[in-house]
């Protein structure tokens, strides 16, 4: 079991330089979010994440400080090293992930956290690890991926979108990557390349999964699919319709303006309009959790609601500081074991980062512990395996015909004015 820390690009040094590194990340906006009301802010917390729109899915609320736990003693190795020839020994994972980037150095760091956390409890002498350091720019990401490819068996990464997007245009994927994206990153390409695998997080998953709930809890129903013009939103109730129709019942789309974190006062009114002529089977609110729980004063709590895991705006230490919304009870979402189950099987044996400051950093440290745990499986040699996950149940198959990823994450809801796990659906 080694590991070992690689930078890329300028810079790099020009020998191997064993070194501990302590690395302190501030957390950068990756896009402009306007500031919720004070109502709003007192309700939910205004510097957490969304996983949303950008370019790695995030969307801050705003800068936040935070310091990367430390990582083991490494090595540093510049990008044009001859790469050593293979001997027999230990699998090599490289982890590419954007750790010079100004605006995406703490949520990179974060899921490098999660994976070393799940590379450090394995203990698999079978397992080599090396991080691999670039910027956020498409072109550094390829050509650390392709300088870097010769080094490693099994490459996890880019994060970033962009990046993935790169690597699948390569056009020469020939050893197992991981890409922590969603499959949309990579279009067309999506699942056709065998050895690309995509396993990031996504809100239209979440989407998909909740109307596969309600479609369960509410067979026949038809479904009101609320959300503002936010782009995350707009994506999200795009699924949850698409996924509704492909059954064969009704989904009509019903925006909101929105200003300040707040929904319209008009506009809810006019929401109120169009339900007293008539009353869907329920609502999937692809919405916040403060705009949610504005949703609900207004129509009311007799409509079965559904959402995302953005109704979840709370770590499980945070849920423990905050006054219970009873208002929001029987609000059913979708989100990670993670976040509701911290004491399942595949969240023990790993402390809570502490420098996590949102529900959606907790996220990402998450999805690093699971593309450990599924590079530790292609690793193997499994083509075709299951993980029991912090992220949820996950199916994957990589190396022979079309890549394939699935997750199902966890369904849930607020009883007793908190999130709380649900049993699964039927």
């Amino acid at each position: 079991m080694s590991f070992r820390k690689m930078k890329t690009g300028p810079g790099s040094c020009a020998a191997l330089v064993p070194r501990r590194l302590i690395a302190a990340a501030m957390l950068a906006g990756l896009c402009a979010l306007a500031q919720a009301n004070t109502t709003a802010a007192n309700a939910y917390p205004a510097d957490g994440l969304m996983l949303a729109q950008n370019d790695i899915s995030l969307m801050p609320g705003g800068p936040v400080e935070t310091e990367s736990v430390p990582t083991p003693d490494v090595l540093t190795q510049p990008q044009d090293q001859a790469a050593a020839p293979r001997a027999s020994g230990p699998v090599r994972i490289g982890l590419l992930l954007p750790l010079r980037s100004d605006s995406l150095r703490a949520a990179a760091s974060m899921v490098r956290d999660g994976f070393v956390a799940a590379y450090e409890k394995s203990r698999d002498p079978g397992v080599s690890l090396t991080v691999i350091e670039t910027g956020d720019a498409a072109q550094d990401v390829l050509d650390a991926y392709a300088g870097t490819l010769p080094d490693v068996d099994i490459m996890v990464g880019p994060l970033s979108r962009s990046g993935a997007a790169a690597v699948a245009r390569r056009g020469t994927v020939d050893k197992p990557t991981i890409a922590l994206t969603p499959a949309d990153a990579v279009g067309d390409n999506a699942g056709a390349i065998p050895q690309l695998l995509s396993m990031g997080l996504s809100l239209e998953d979440d989407a998909r999964q909740a109307a596969e709930w309600a479609a369960a809890d509410q067979p026949g129903a038809a479904a009101l699919v609320v959300s503002t013009s936010t782009a995350w939103q707009r994506r999200a109730a795009r699924a949850f319709q698409a996924a509704w129709q492909r059954r064969g019942q009704p989904a009509e789309m019903f925006e909101l303006s929105a200003a300040g974190g707040n929904l319209s006062a008009s506009a809810l009114g006019q929401l109120q309009e169009r339900l007293r002529i008539g009353r869907p089977g329920l609502v999937f609110a692809a919405l916040d959790a403060a705009q949610a729980r504005q949703l609900r004063e207004s129509i009311g709590a007799d409509l079965p609601m559904y959402g995302t895991s953005q109704l979840n705006p709370y770590t499980p230490q945070g849920w423990t500081a905050v006054e219970a919304r009873a208002d929001m009870n029987g609000v059913r979402f979708i989100d990670l074991p993670w976040l509701l189950r911290p004491d399942s099987a595949a969240a023990a044996g790993y402390n809570r980062p502490e420098q996590a400051r949102s529900a959606d950093m907790e996220r990402l440290y998450a999805l690093g512990i699971d593309a450990y745990q599924v590079a530790r499986g292609v690793a193997a040699q499994r083509g075709v395996f299951d993980v029991d996950g912090a992220t949820g149940k996950l199916r994957i198959s990589i190396g022979a015909g079309p890549a394939r990823f699935e997750r199902s994450a966890s369904p849930a809801a607020y009883q007793d004015g908190i999130a709380a796990p649900m049993p699964g659906p039927p």
